[in-house]
């Protein structure tokens, strides 16, 4: 009886070890044959851009899938302050990516500014408004801008209105949007008669017309900075994404949708 037992102790033991083996097997599998998925927070202005960049990644490093998370950069900012899981940050201000730095989330050297933009005055295409200048903003009944402190374009918004002694004059006309899309959503719509927004955002829009650009001395520079955030689980896919958007090619794609290369 105790052969017996002993026997088939033995034969569930090596029918354990089988299954283990199969299973280690499946996974080594599934690991190997599976993509590594990236998430990338950039600023909503980016977003045409990054869309065409993703396509042509994707096809030159198949084992690696590009997921992005759009919004306004002080939003993206806190989220990841806060631990949301993120490779990359790609910011519509200095400011918002200096706090991860001084956080120890990104650090200094896994960082670049690599492309600028101008803020522009836009007014709907069909507009009876009689605004031809920023000065003229004093004749709109209302005016969008991303909200100063979240939206980096509101942020240069402000700036401008402030240095031009005008924001007091419209701050109750001011109709505040959550990124600078819906800015533009707003202008195209006919819900406000004017907005501020990014120079890329406004070239990529049928329904508005740009009116004017402010003048750099009154706004902080408009640069865009990128960079890896620190103890990634795959630090060697998000190091080929960050190089792969200073390349020509990338570079040639931010060129097209109005960005300034600051390589």
């Amino acid at each position: 009886m105790k052969k017996t037992y002993l026997l088939i102790f033995l034969m569930m033991m090596l029918v354990m070890v089988g299954a283990g083996c199969s299973s280690d097997e499946t996974e080594m599998k599934a690991q190997a044959g599976g993509k590594v998925e990236l998430t990338v927070s950039a600023a909503v202005s980016l977003q045409d851009a990054l869309n065409d960049i993703k396509k042509s990644f994707e096809k030159e490093n198949a084992n690696v899938e590009v997921h992005y998370n759009f919004g306004a950069s002080g939003a993206l900012q806190q989220q990841i302050s806060q631990g949301a899981p993120v490779d990359l940050f790609f910011s519509a201000a200095e400011d918002k990516f200096d706090k991860l730095v001084e956080e120890d989330l990104i650090e200094e050297k896994s960082g670049i500014d690599l492309v600028g933009n101008d803020l522009v005055l836009v007014v709907p295409k069909d507009s009876k408004k009689e605004i031809g200048s920023l000065e003229d903003l004093t004749k709109a009944a209302k005016i969008s801008i991303g909200t100063p402190e979240s939206v980096p374009a509101g942020q240069y918004a402000k700036q401008t209105l402030e240095n031009m002694n005008l924001f007091k004059e419209v701050e109750d006309r001011l109709v505040y949007a959550k990124d600078v899309r819906q800015v533009l959503t707003y202008v195209e719509t006919g819900n406000v008669d004017a907005g501020l927004v990014y120079k890329t955002d406004a070239l990529n829009s049928t329904k508005v017309e740009i009116i004017a650009a402010a003048q750099a001395d009154l706004h902080d520079p408009i640069i865009y900075p990128v960079g890896m955030i620190d103890n990634l689980d795959h630090s060697k896919e998000a190091k080929l994404f960050y190089d792969y958007l200073q390349t020509e090619a990338s570079m040639k794609i931010f060129e097209k949708y109005g960005f300034k290369n600051l390589k």
